[in-house]
This record gives C-alpha cells, structure tokens and sequence, in this order.
C-alpha cells in the first residue's frame, strides 16, 4: 500500500466528496446563471442584436475571434449540461452544431465565413449564424452521413 493512501474505503470516500464537489460547482453555475438572467430582465428576441455580414466585414480578426469564442463557449457549456444524455435534436440544435462542425477549428471557421462574405457581397444582411450553419454546419453533417 501507498504510504499517506490508506484504504479503499479511504478511496472510495475521495471519489464521492470529488463528485460532490463537481456537483456543488455545477448548481453553483447554475444558480449564477439564473441570477444574471433575472437581474437582467427579460430579453426579447428584438433585444438581441444580431452580427451580420455587415458587422462581420469590418470587424478586426480578434473580434471575429472574440465572437467565434463566444459561440463555442457556448456550445461547449450546452453539451457539458447535457452530459451524457443531451438533448434531442427537436429541443437543441447544439448537437448537431457541434457534430456539423467537428474538425473545424475557430480559424477555419473564420476564415469560412471571411471567403463566403466576400464571395456574396449583396447577402452581408445575413447573420453570421445562420451563415455558419447554413454554409458549414449542414454541409458538415451530410459529409458525417
């Protein structure tokens, strides 16, 4: 036996307080979350700006970036929630999202939706999300098909 590990018992008991504290942490998030969304009031979609190519072609590439980042943290807090059973693609679309994207990195992307912009310069009143998911995501999951 490992000097200083004690018993399996003692292993055992690491292993649940680790999970509790994961646990705690995870509610701790939400608890946040919930208190930001109602000390901010209610937001109606018409609140929320949406980039388009407009913002899009004159943003600098760290605020392309910042915005790409923004999306994958996004994404990234979704499917962590969801842990091993997320949502149905009737309740989300991150899986999918994310499934559309594999192998795509933040550069790639960017760099996506720079050339298709540039290539349709009378559609740069198109969000940028649907941009991602019309030009990469859905032609992502039919090549995973």
């Amino acid at each position: 036996m490992l000097r200083g590990w004690g018993s399996r018992a003692d292993f055992w008991i690491l292993e649940e307080n680790n999970m509790a504290m994961k646990l705690g942490l995870r509610a701790a998030a939400v608890a946040a979350c919930m208190t930001l969304a109602v000390l901010a009031g209610p937001a109606r979609a018409a609140d929320i700006p949406l980039v388009t190519g407009e913002q899009w072609t004159a943003s600098t590439e760290q605020v392309k970036k910042g915005y790409l980042v923004g999306i994958a943290n996004l994404v990234q807090v979704e499917l962590a929630f969801g842990g091993a059973t997320p949502a149905a693609d009737a309740q989300s679309v991150v899986p999918r999202m994310a499934k559309g994207l594999r192998g795509q990195t933040l550069d790639s992307v960017r760099e996506g939706l720079t050339r298709w912009y540039a290539a349709n310069p009378q559609r740069l009143q198109r969000p940028v999300v649907e941009t991602i998911w019309f030009e990469m995501v859905v032609p992502g999951l039919q090549k995973a098909n």
